[in-house]
């Protein structure tokens, strides 16, 4: 497994579509960049700017069930892709009972960045699908919250439903 950090959260602007940017801690320094729903961007978003929400969203409820029920997420893990499909695990522990809970990365994200969950690339999938990207200097440095919701705004503005047409 390849330990991997949440780079960032984009829009790519060829196809006007959220994008996750996960980067490898070690070696060479490979991104793997995973297409995703905007409402699973804005999850991400809202999380990694601390964001509070007057009622849970969604994975907000998730980390507030797994904490009721006295569950952690030990490790998230993007598994596989398939016809066009990233595949992923949330690997979670009550007690001494381990279980393994097949998710899309998007959620398993969302999940990992409110519960602090370390992040994993299967090895197989970073050498297949892995780049090495060209950062210039914006990229070096990490988006201000403002900024990352000034992006996801301004995506939500332009998107209309045919984009989302096979």
């Amino acid at each position: 497994m390849v330990r991997v950090l949440l780079r960032a959260v984009r829009v790519d602007l060829q196809s006007n579509t959220p994008v996750l940017l996960l980067q490898e801690t070690e070696g060479e320094g490979r991104t793997l960049p995973i297409f995703i729903g905007s409402p699973e961007a804005t999850a991400i978003a809202y999380a990694l700017q601390g964001v509070t929400m007057p009622r849970p969203l969604t994975h907000d409820l998730m980390k507030d069930m797994l904490g009721a029920l006295d569950i952690s997420v030990e490790r998230v893990i993007i598994t596989e892709l398939r016809a066009s499909t990233y595949y992923a695990e949330l690997h979670l522990i009550r007690g001494d009972e381990r279980t393994i809970v097949s998710s899309r990365p998007s959620d398993a994200v969302a999940v990992a960045v409110r519960t602090e969950t370390p992040l994993f690339v299967s090895d197989e999938l970073m050498e297949s699908e892995g780049i090495i990207l060209a950062l210039d200097a914006e990229d070096e440095e990490e988006d201000t919250p403002d900024e990352l919701v000034g992006q996801f705004r301004q995506f939500l503005d332009s998107v209309r439903p045919e984009d989302f047409e096979a």
